[in-house]
């Protein structure tokens, strides 16, 4: 039954592992954060790059733990001195995949009671994600989303830690949006998330791909790596394939996981703007008040307006529109949910002001983003275009060339400053994104401080300009060193135009 409660023995089954101890203790929740594991939890103990969780075991007993999971044998140096004998300890293979598979047990699969939306690919995630909760929402449903800027459950929201939360924190969400009777639940899955078992034990009405571009290289190493692991949101290797994929087949990748797919009789959804799908744009306008195209779907068509500025946006569209109709909506909710959605912040976001050029924030932070934002910004920009933007530090160092190339070839003038440089030498980081932009010949300054950097910009915009702010987005932070203080570049921008306006009068 779907609330009887779960045992130790049962665990160990679903996760293959070796079980010593009492295999009757009743397991309640399942918690990779000894902070958490009090009575009742299964505590995961995940030896990282950073710390082994093996030393917080006497604690989590202490506090009331039901039992460990690790990829060890139960050592007993590691036991409170007041530890019962037969304290449970189960070892596994993998112990990321056994937390997954763990906790859906516990929470009783809520995957399973929902719809549930995975979205996976470089660019586009966030604000599809926002434009498919949007449809849920324009029916009269909740939902519940997460995401990089925010988790949602219904009208409630959070703080997103990740951008895809820990599998015992994704499958206690999922339950509490199944209470909170929630019928679908948007995540987006990054590929990391993907490759440390964060989504697996999770079964997908829809997944969702927008796209391959270079990222996360000092991680993936190579693309081949980093495209093996987007396919595992498709593929099965999280438990189960999804009941409908809806694929960009505007990107080589897409069209090789469609007929991939399809080949394995897999139910797939095409969506493009350049090639034949199933569901396509056509005729589009763009403006800075947004965008209108001719929407085809095998539902009908109609003429679309949005909110949203530029062609990423439609792409991001279209894969909503796709995944609302595989979720059973009627076109016409799904139209009027996506006219309405301004999308998700700091994603092409304007600053409002009283001045006549454009201020803009986006998080494009990979070369193929950047050039998607620019030309964006080019297709509705008469004069120049000024681009002030950064490079993070401890991350993937091949990109900050190529994204100074992207910065320099669409943009007039360009101001390279600091992202979150963390523990890297700030100095060290502009030069290696300095290289790409003098390959475009065209004119830039480097201003490492990134407050004088938005108000050098800001500055200098004219009559028709566009100042466009990129790397951080959403983000309220900014990383240097160890230490994390508070950034926000609409604030910066706000303050820079309040400047500009004070030397006019």
């Amino acid at each position: 039954m779907k609330n009887d409660p779960v045992t130790l023995k049962q665990i160990a089954e679903v996760t293959g592992g070796k079980l010593s101890g009492n295999e009757g203790a009743v397991v309640t929740d399942v918690r990779h954060d000894s902070r958490r594991a009090g009575p009742g939890s299964l505590f995961v103990a995940v030896r990282g790059e950073l710390f082994d969780a093996h030393k917080f075991v006497p604690q989590v007993i202490e506090q009331g733990a039901v039992g460990v999971i690790s990829e060890l044998e139960s050592p007993t140096e590691l036991r409170a001195e007041n530890a019962p004998a037969d304290f449970p300890w189960l070892q596994v293979e993998n112990v990321r995949r056994a937390m997954a598979l763990a906790a859906a047990e516990v929470h009783h699969h809520p995957s399973r009671e929902l719809q549930l939306v995975g979205i996976t690919g470089t660019n586009g995630k966030t604000t599809t994600a926002y434009l498919i909760a949007s449809i849920p929402e324009a029916a009269g449903e909740p939902v519940a989303m997460t995401g990089t800027v925010e988790y949602r459950l219904g009208a409630e929201r959070r703080n997103a830690d990740r951008t895809t939360p820990e599998a015992t924190d994704m499958q206690r969400l999922l339950r509490e949006a199944v209470g909170i009777v929630c019928k679908t639940a948007v995540m987006e899955c990054s590929s990391q998330a993907m490759d440390f078992h964060r989504c697996d034990a999770l079964e997908y009405a829809v997944a969702v791909f927008s796209n391959l571009t270079r990222d996360h290289l000092d991680y993936h190493k190579t693309m081949e790596n980093y495209w093996y692991a987007k396919q595992r949101l498709f593929d099965g290797r999280l438990g189960s394939k999804p009941r409908v994929s809806v694929l960009n087949v505007d990107d080589p990748y897409g069209v090789e996981l469609a007929e991939r797919l399809e080949q394995e009789g897999a139910r797939v959804v095409r969506y493009a703007v350049r090639s034949d799908a199933d569901v396509t744009a056509r005729n589009a306008e763009f403006s800075l008040d947004g965008m209108r195209f001719t929407l085809r779907t095998p539902a009908g068509e109609r003429e679309f307006h949005s909110p949203l500025v530029g062609q990423p946006h439609i792409y991001n569209t279209l894969a909503a529109v796709a995944s609302g109709l595989a979720l059973g909506y009627e076109l016409d909710v799904i139209a009027r949910a996506l006219e309405k959605c301004t999308g998700a912040p700091g994603r092409f976001e304007r600053v409002p002001h009283d001045n006549d050029f454009a201020v803009v924030v986006d998080y494009a932070h990979s070369d193929d983003a950047l050039l998607n934002v620019l030309r964006t910004a080019r297709a509705v920009t008469k004069g120049k275009i000024i681009t002030v933007f950064g490079c993070g530090g401890d991350r993937d160092g091949s990109k900050r060339a190529p994204m100074g190339e992207a910065a320099g070839s669409l943009s007039d003038v360009v101001i390279l400053t600091s992202d979150n440089p963390r523990t890297e030498d700030p100095e060290k980081i502009l030069a290696d994104a300095e290289a790409g932009i003098q390959k475009t010949g065209k004119p830039y300054r480097k201003i490492a401080d990134r407050r004088d950097a938005i108000h050098r910009a800001i500055a200098e915009a004219r009559s028709g300009d566009l100042v466009l702010i990129a790397g951080k987005g959403h983000e309220d932070y900014q990383i240097i060193g160890r230490e994390v203080f508070h950034f926000d570049d609409k604030e910066v921008a706000r303050e820079a135009l309040g400047n500009a306006r004070k030397r006019a009068v």
